[in-house]
């Protein structure tokens, strides 16, 4: 995600959006985890006074609404001249993935880009990732895989993969065996999770021949599972 912006110094106030590889669909995607990053970084150095205008901002662009300027007293524009630039990464290696944050300007600048940039979205991932950025607007802890869990709804209790974190819905339909191959991100009904969870961790349990090694993280894992697909 490219940022470009003004100056900390100086009279005017603007921001403008560069390059963006924002992959959120199925959302919230790594692009959502990545708008949500930038947006729990500067949280805490945001003026409180523009925590209002911060939140009507995300519902408007959400909505598709034509925004005036300007907005948390920064002019969006599409002129680069004259403006730092700034990179926001999420960077997967194996299962682990990090956020590098880039620390130059004003906290009103990196918030604005990111929720502006999740505002140009397409329709059907923009209403989810505009949810995962308001979820980090509520962030206080560290960048870690603790935020990254958080952002995509899963419990923080544990290591998960950088799919289930990217795509919760499909990794969960996956780990109950409940994607049908026509529809992978469909959500069967209650009943039949309940059905599949029960089922298989009768199967993941030692006692009727699961592996006793790998049973604690099995059964971890269908529960958070069946706790993904009846939260929606």
């Amino acid at each position: 995600m490219e940022v470009f912006h003004s100056r900390s110094v100086a009279p005017t106030r603007r921001v403008a959006l560069g390059y963006l590889d924002l992959p959120a669909d199925p959302a919230p995607g790594f692009g959502g985890l990545l708008l949500g990053g930038v947006v729990a970084a500067h949280m805490p150095s945001l003026d409180p006074e523009l925590f209002d205008d911060l939140h009507r901002l995300t519902l408007q662009l959400e909505q598709g609404q034509r925004i005036p300027q300007p907005r948390l007293r920064h002019r969006l524009q599409t002129d680069r001249i004259g403006l730092l630039r700034s990179v926001h990464r999420l960077v997967c290696e194996g299962e682990e993935l990090t956020f590098e944050i880039d620390d130059k300007g004003s906290p009103a600048q990196h918030i604005l880009a990111a929720v502006y940039a999740a505002g140009r979205l397409p329709l059907g991932p923009r209403t989810p990732v505009m949810l995962t950025v308001r979820r980090a607007m509520r962030w206080a802890g560290p960048l870690d895989n603790r935020l990254i869990a958080y952002l995509s709804g899963l419990s923080r209790d544990h290591q998960w993969s950088a799919q289930a974190r990217a795509d919760p819905l499909r990794w969960a339909l996956g780990v109950l065996g409940l994607a049908d191959g026509t529809n992978g991100s469909a959500r069967p009904g209650r009943r039949a999770i309940q059905r599949r969870f029960r089922q298989l961790l009768r199967e993941a349990h030692p006692d009727h021949g699961g592996d006793a090694t790998g049973a604690a993280l099995r059964i971890s894992e269908l529960a958070e599972a069946r706790r993904v697909l009846l939260a929606g």
